[in-house]
């Protein structure tokens, strides 16, 4: 496993982490500041969300290399299956976005249970169905999809995928080359099941997402913790990803409305390269 401990430069920003994803929350930095920051701060790469990026995806990713970093990761493609799908010309636009961008991995987080049907398995057959769709279109532009399971408690409405192995399933399914699938501690830290289906994911975990869980959470979306503050053994959650063969950046994603959204931007990126040396 890599030792972090005097090297922060396999770390990176999800811009959702200073509450950039949801209108009324953070300090309202642009991408540009953010970019500066974390380039002062020696991160390694950023995650945006496809609100920020609007029409300027190639200048910002210029600027993320030209500060010595990489975009990591663009958040997210719409919602796959269920109610609130989106219509393919939208998928298509995210994966436009993304390679505008310069990344290689954009997250797909699936949508919910298709309408009239019960339990998973028929939408997760829907979502390969287009995924298949959409991949060839991905890999001409040299994006990767990665299948991110959620949290059991997010079944239904966000998500059909709930666990690694799930994940894997329908990566099966689609059975190409470009999609993968992402892991974050949020979604899957109380898995005893992860290291057996991490094993299976060897060479098809294409991001790493790092946060904690609270004991006492508030809020099922809302209420993730900063690192070392919670309960998830980070440490062995990062060495089952590891074992994957998995050497890309890890990706702090903490949600926080009542929390870090409410603190300066600056005082949240230095915890996190401190939280990230000591117990990630």
């Amino acid at each position: 496993m890599r030792d972090f401990t005097d090297d922060h430069s396999a770390l990176a920003l999800n811009t959702a982490t200073l509450g950039h994803n949801l209108d009324g929350f953070g300090a309202g930095w642009s991408p540009e500041q953010v970019v500066d920051a974390c380039a002062e701060r020696g991160y390694g790469g950023i995650v945006f969300w496809t609100r920020e990026i609007g029409e300027r995806a190639v200048s910002i990713g210029e600027r993320v290399r030209a500060s010595g970093m990489e975009v990591t990761g663009l958040c997210r493609t719409p919602f796959l299956t269920g109610s609130q799908a989106g219509a393919d010309d939208a998928v298509r636009a995210s994966i436009d976005m993304a390679a505008g961008l310069g990344t290689t991995v954009l997250t797909i987080v699936t949508g919910g249970t298709e309408p009239d049907t019960k339990g998973l398995l028929d939408s997760q057959k829907r979502l390969a169905e287009r995924i298949a769709a959409v991949a060839d279109y991905a890999a001409d532009r040299s994006v990767s999809l990665a299948i991110e399971p959620l949290n059991p408690m997010f079944g239904g409405n966000r998500t059909c995928v709930m666990t690694v192995r799930d994940a894997l399933n329908v990566c099966n399914m689609v059975g190409a080359g470009n999609v993968g699938i992402a892991v974050d501690v949020y979604h899957v830290w109380w898995d005893t099941a992860l290291p057996e289906s991490l094993q299976a994911a060897k060479g098809l975990v294409l991001g790493y997402h790092l946060c904690d869980w609270l004991e006492e959470t508030s809020d099922m979306l809302l209420d993730r913790g900063m690192m070392g503050d919670g309960v998830a053994d980070l440490k062995a959650l990062r060495a089952a990803v590891e074992d994957t063969g998995y050497r890309g950046l890890c990706e702090v994603e903490i949600f926080s409305a009542e929390n870090w959204w409410k603190r300066p931007p600056e005082t949240v990126l230095d915890t996190i390269v401190e939280r990230f040396r000591t117990v990630c």
